[in-house]
């Protein structure tokens, strides 16, 4: 098996450790991030909806910036939503906050039952800025 180049973000390499995970891997130019949710450093849930997803960007951006990227590199976003009827609009507020200006990456959003008790995940790939060759 060929070695994974992992980046993990600064001061949380334990709580991956426990859940046996990379938080993202760099390949072939680009940084495949796991899904992020609004974890407390412990690793538990932020129990307010908008501080968990200003959490859960939070600490994908400590990833993206880890790996000598930023949100402004991301191509794909995949977001995970508990019970998204109640909850997209407190989420769509925020998403601008982290989101940056046109053009926008890709996104898919999808509607689940269960995260862990975590409400919103988001997980991204990113382009690596030494990889920006057309």
């Amino acid at each position: 098996m060929q070695n994974r180049d992992v980046v993990f973000p600064s001061g949380r390499r334990a709580l991956y450790d426990r859940n046996r995970y990379s938080p993202a891997i760099r390949s072939n130019g680009f940084l495949f991030v796991s899904g992020q949710v609004g974890s407390r450093e412990d690793g538990s849930p932020e129990p307010d909806l908008a501080a968990q997803v200003r959490l859960a960007f939070d600490n994908l951006n400590a990833i993206l910036k880890e790996a000598g990227s930023s949100f402004d590199d991301v191509i794909d976003v995949t977001a995970f939503i508990v019970d998204p009827e109640s909850k997209f609009e407190t989420i769509w507020k925020i998403v601008p906050e982290y989101w940056g200006s046109a053009p926008h990456p890709t996104l898919t959003a999808v509607g689940v039952t269960w995260l862990y008790g975590f409400d919103f995940e988001i997980k991204v790939i990113a382009k690596l800025p030494e990889a920006t060759s057309t």
